[in-house]
């Protein structure tokens, strides 16, 4: 008697993380794990290698059917954080050196009543 295994149908597959990664990384795990890439913002995105998923939906870990469309984006949209911080540039005029100084009276001799 010989045993085969059957493997286990699933309909529905996990959404991977794909944020951080590069155009063609994302293309090839969202092939590994039965997920097509879609991206709005990007319409050569079959070309796109080295620009990186900043959004994606449905979320990672969200289960959808087998061979659904997960949606992301390279560029932050309007308000999510995608300017304003700009270059960080140096102070001017810079702190004073020598440190952190306090700004209260020098401490009194606790024991001036007692001499």
């Amino acid at each position: 008697m010989t045993s085969v295994r059957i493997p286990r149908k699933t309909p529905e597959v996990r959404v991977p993380r794909l944020v951080g990664l590069m155009a063609v990384d994302a293309r090839e795990t969202a092939e590994a794990r039965g997920v097509l890439l879609a991206a709005p913002d990007r319409p050569d995105f079959d070309l796109t290698v080295v620009d990186y998923v900043v959004r994606q939906y449905p979320p990672p870990g969200a289960e959808v059917p087998r061979g659904a469309v997960v949606t992301v984006w390279f560029d932050l949209g309007e308000g999510e954080g995608g300017g304003g911080a700009g270059v960080r540039e140096p102070r001017q005029p810079q702190p004073p050196s020598g440190g952190l100084q306090r700004e209260l009276d020098p401490p009194h001799d606790p024991f001036a009543l007692l001499r």
